[in-house]
């Protein structure tokens, strides 16, 4: 039987999760206002939900590193506060490049977030079938936020504008902030962690690079001289980091976690599943709001039935977890989401909402049976000690992936014309299919379980 305590940590660690992918979700809904209210190209409003996403994963590691090396509960207050702080800034902005700005940090909040609600439950919950049900309940904070977020968003466009979905961030992150403050035990620290400086200099300036490089190529084309050197960059300062983490004596990134199986094939799955996701959400708000001509309230309540579903499965699955094992829990839900992908082409053919109803909910429901089976893989490969690291490297790939994805299907239904956008929108689910696919076998083969987390590296 579960502690108060415990209750109230995992109460706390949702509601952080909540509002970072409450943000992403109504920001999608309000595409359209933005675009219009700001003189926004698609390439920008790239840039406003990319900016986001590109700080909030370069700084996961590091974020992972802090939760180590301070505590977790000390970082995830900071995170918190500094969250709230950049949502009132989004919604005082008056122009692109402000928001844009204030986006960035909130990037930085989110990635204090993220990884040290993860420290925190595993701290909370030593037993893994305990821990199991945390994450379930965890990623259920998401599927929640993900689910209203469209539906509230919409409303509070029609109603208030598009700045007050900035706006509602603020009196949730003090609520977060005060129950952390007033029910998270103590934290364990190390103080010989070490931060790392060069290796997380390298990793920002890959992550940047990769994002200028994706979301600009709608604009300037891949053939570009900007964008070929922003790749290079990418690649260069990519290999920089390998090679600092590797002779580090204390690295922020031990390179001994990559080499793990089960850690790896968490790593590569999640930057699938979020390139899908994210994608798609960024595509089909567009084509809800251009092509179907929906308001914004009736775009959010068309992504009612994918993002509803996320909710009920999270929680489901941390209990399935307890009678499957992880790769054929993982693989299924693989599977199922490529189905709901593969049905959205003839369904997106016939032009009617109604076709897209059943398509939505497998593609939801099977991507809310994955992230919750990944992340458990994930804390369960990694000892205690490298819990925030770990929590960090896996969201970090998945912030990868929701990047990847965005730049790219934005890319895919950059065409104005109506025939140009669609033909977009089939290659983007195309991609999907083929994404998904990949990912049930990377599943298949290696979300095997372990005997024990990894070893002891220095810390």
């Amino acid at each position: 039987m579960l502690n108060f305590t415990a209750r109230k940590v995992q109460f706390a660690t949702c509601l952080g999760f909540f509002i970072v992918l409450m943000d992403v979700s109504v920001v999608n809904v309000a595409l359209q206002a933005l675009r219009q209210d700001l003189s926004a190209s698609v390439t920008d409003l790239q840039w406003v939900v990319n900016a986001y996403a590109m700080v909030f994963g370069a700084l996961l590691l590091m974020a992972g590193t802090l939760a180590d090396r301070f505590g977790a509960k000390r970082v995830f207050m900071l995170g918190y506060a500094l969250f709230a702080l950049a949502s009132m800034g989004c919604g005082l902005a008056q122009g692109l490049g402000a928001l844009i700005t204030w986006r960035l940090a909130q990037g930085v909040g989110a990635a204090l977030l993220v990884p040290t609600s993860l420290s925190l439950l595993q701290h909370a919950f030593p037993e893994e079938a305990a821990r199991n049900r945390a994450v379930g309940w965890w990623g259920a904070g998401g599927g929640i936020a993900l689910a209203a977020g469209p539906v509230i968003g919409g409303i509070l466009i029609a109603t208030l504008g598009w700045r007050s979905l900035f706006f509602i961030n603020v009196p949730i992150g003090l609520l977060g902030l005060w129950l952390t403050a007033r029910h998270a035990p103590r934290s364990p620290v190390q103080p010989q962690r070490s931060l790392d400086v060069p290796g997380q200099l390298a990793g920002v300036l890959t992550l940047a690079s990769f994002t200028f490089a994706l979301t600009q190529a709608s604009a300037l084309g891949w053939a570009s001289p900007m964008i070929i050197v922003a790749a290079l960059a990418c690649v260069m300062s990519g290999v920089l980091f390998v090679w600092l983490e590797a002779r580090a004596a204390r690295p922020m990134l031990p390179l001994a976690l990559l080499r793990d199986p089960l850690l790896a094939s968490a790593n590569a799955i999640g930057v699938l599943v979020n390139l899908v996701f994210y994608g798609m959400v960024f595509a089909l708000s567009l084509y809800f709001q251009t092509i179907e001509r929906l308001t914004p309230e009736q775009t959010g309540l068309a992504f009612l039935p994918m993002m509803a579903i996320l909710m009920a499965v999270n929680i489901l699955a941390g209990r399935l977890l307890q009678r499957t094992s992880r790769r054929r829990l993982a693989t299924a839900g693989l599977l199922i989401s490529a189905l709901g992908y593969l049905l959205m082409l003839p369904a997106l053919a016939a032009h009617g909402f109604a076709w897209l109803v059943v398509p939505m909910l497998l593609a939801g429901g099977g991507i809310a049976l994955t992230i919750p089976t990944i992340t458990g893989a994930a804390l369960a490969a990694a000892a205690r000690h490298h819990a925030g690291v770990a929590s960090g490297l896996l969201n970090a790939a998945r912030q990868v992936g929701g990047i990847t994805g965005v730049a790219l299907f934005g890319f895919l239904v950059r065409g104005a014309a109506p025939q140009a956008f669609m033909q977009g929108m089939h290659d983007a689910l195309v991609v999907c299919v083929v994404a998904l696919l990949a990912a049930a076998a990377l599943a298949s083969t290696g979300l095997r379980p372990t005997l024990q987390p990894l070893p002891h590296t220095t810390p």
